[in-house]
């Protein structure tokens, strides 16, 4: 756990020169914490994935079972993710600052509004499970041969749908400690959860074995259904749980408190409206992606939908969880400090040096995707249900880095129009977006075979984070002005230089290693696979970091500085 940081910065003067230094290493200390429990969670999370894939196959039955599961976190989103993600930390900060009691009373209030409101939506959307799947799954599903299956995704939806109550108090009770500096908790959590998952699933393949060619149909009995949906909500119920003892390490005393009139939640309000809006849009887009994605493996057992999207998605957002997730919570408040202070000049510095920070690590892992992607799906799918069919997974792994990294760029800058309270700016921006990404989607699938209907998705999705990331930077920076943010124009250059080279170097070892390998025996295994590709990074790795330092990309030096130092410290 980090050590509590003030999020107005130093009480010490510190030299114009030495401050920008000294707040971007805090950030990175910081951010190394919360991405250590990322990649512990985001591994158990790969094995997880195995686990589905191998139990569940990539067709029909894995579709049912990923929409119902990803539904509560989306409804969840939907409904109040927005707000406690974006509106809360600004507010909370503020309330620390400028209240008597340090914001104790405007916690409490909170807290109490997010209890009373999660819960009745939980229930009501409990009720309506059977409209909700409908919502979210293909026309296909009504036909009177994909009723078994409809009926499944249902029995799903009404397990799993609880977890939106969890999910809320989980992501408020997380804010409220990043607020206070404890970023540590809300990244370690999530690890109960994956742990949990991957019990589960452990006992189902011991239970009830791999789908069969048949059984991936999406047929289950009451039986699976409540293994895998019940399973699936005790994880999110212990990553809540296991929060909330450091509330009061943190110094929060939560008592219930219901005089919500005229004590300041106004503003918050007025700020969750343009987010609400934000998200009502975003998430309306990913609902036809969901629809289309859904139509590819109900119309063929060779399609490609809702599960072999979103688990190279899984993948290929691995560094952004670890370290843009990462950076952009620890950034935060110390925008909103900045904002706060009026002093737009320190926060397009904090901003841009995170943006840098985030690409030196997205930009080589996205062109080093299509070296590695055969590797990487037959380690991650290549076994049970799957294993003759991993190779679905390799032309989105291959795909999807380039929409992670615009998608990134586009995430952090949104960060800056928060902590201005720009929220407005933000909805429009995002309705740019959606349209984009929605036009493109169904373009793009109407173009294609049921093989090919997720890397269709993917194309759409990068090319609406494309605009995405350029509409929203360029804005920010007519906003802050020239003493704001900086060019990222020379660092891209060099950043793509260095990546492009080392990528050029990782593709030669792969086909050296490749056709050597062709003599030896099992070269056709996971376990070889796991090594090639190990291989092959490494390379990559190494010729990365050397053109780096050559090029003077300096931030791929702090970042290796702060993982090293947390690793001999560790």
């Amino acid at each position: 756990m980090s050590d509590p940081i003030d999020p107005a910065g130093p009480s010490t003067p510190a030299s114009p020169a030495a401050e920008p230094a000294g707040e971007q290493r805090r950030i990175l200390a910081n951010s190394a914490v919360m991405a250590a429990g990322t990649v512990v969670s985001r591994f158990s999370g790969f094995i997880r994935s195995t686990l589905l894939a191998a139990a569940l196959g990539a067709g029909v039955g894995a579709d049912v079972f990923t929409v119902a599961n990803t539904v509560p976190n989306m409804l969840y989103i939907l409904l109040a993710g927005g707000v406690f993600n974006a509106v809360l930390v600004p507010q909370l900060v503020r309330a620390m600052k400028g209240d008597a009691d340090g914001g104790a009373a405007y916690v409490d209030r909170i807290m109490t509004l997010a209890v009373l409101f999660l819960g009745a939506v939980t229930v009501l959307l409990v009720i309506a499970a059977p409209t909700v799947m409908d919502v979210m799954l293909d026309a296909d599903y009504r036909d009177p041969e994909l009723a078994a299956q409809r009926q499944s995704a249902i029995d799903f939806a009404r397990f799993c749908l609880p977890q939106v109550f969890f999910y809320g108090m989980f992501v408020l009770v997380g804010q409220v400690l990043n607020a206070r500096g404890r970023f540590g908790p809300m990244m370690w959590a999530p690890i109960a959860n994956n742990v949990i998952a991957v019990s589960v699933l452990v006992i189902y393949l011991l239970a009830f074995g791999p789908a069969s060619e048949p059984e991936q149909g999406g047929l289950f009995t009451g039986g699976q259904e409540a293994l895998l949906g019940i399973g699936s909500t005790v994880g999110i119920l212990a990553q809540l749980v296991i929060l909330v003892p450091f509330l009061s390490a943190a110094g929060v005393s939560y008592r219930p408190r219901f005089d919500f009139l005229h004590t300041g939640l106004g503003a918050t309000f007025r700020l969750g409206v343009w987010t609400v809006l934000f998200v009502i849009v975003n998430q309306a887009a990913y609902v036809v992606v969901v629809r289309l994605a859904s139509g590819g493996t109900a119309e063929s057992d060779d399609g490609t939908g809702v599960f072999v999207y979103s688990s190279a998605q899984l993948v290929t957002m691995v560094p952004h969880s670890i370290i843009t997730v990462s950076l952009a919570t620890a950034i935060l408040p110390r925008l909103a400090a900045h904002a706060a202070g009026s002093d737009l000049p320190a926060l397009g510095r904090t901003l841009t040096d995170t943006i840098r920070a985030a690409l030196v690590v997205l930009v080589p892992f996205a062109l080093l995707l299509p070296v590695v992607a055969d590797d990487i799906a037959q380690v991650i799918w290549g076994h049970g249900a799957t294993a003759a069919k991993y190779h679905l997974f390799e032309t989105p792994l291959s795909l999807f880095g380039a929409g992670i990294v615009l998608f990134t760029i586009h995430y952090l800058t949104l960060r800056g129009f928060y902590a201005l309270e720009l929220n407005r700016t933000v909805f429009f921006i995002q309705c740019l977006i959606a349209a984009v990404n929605v036009g493109l989607a169904v373009w793009f699938v109407g173009m294609s075979d049921a093989g090919n209907t997720a890397p269709a998705l993917i194309l759409a999705y990068t090319g609406a984070y494309g605009v995405g990331a350029a509409v929203s930077f360029a804005m920010l920076q007519r906003r802050i002005g020239s003493s704001g943010l900086g060019t990222l124009g020379g660092f891209a250059l060099r950043l793509l230089v260095a990546a492009g080279v080392a990528s050029a170097v990782a593709a030669i070892a792969a086909w050296v290693v490749g056709g050597a390998s062709d003599q030896l025996p099992g070269a056709d295994s996971w376990p070889w696979a796991l090594l090639e590709g190990v291989l092959i990074t490494a390379v990559d790795v190494v010729a990365f970091v050397v053109l780096a330092r050559l090029l003077g990309l300096r931030e791929v030096t702090s970042v290796l500085a702060t993982v090293t130092g947390r690793l001999r410290r560790g």
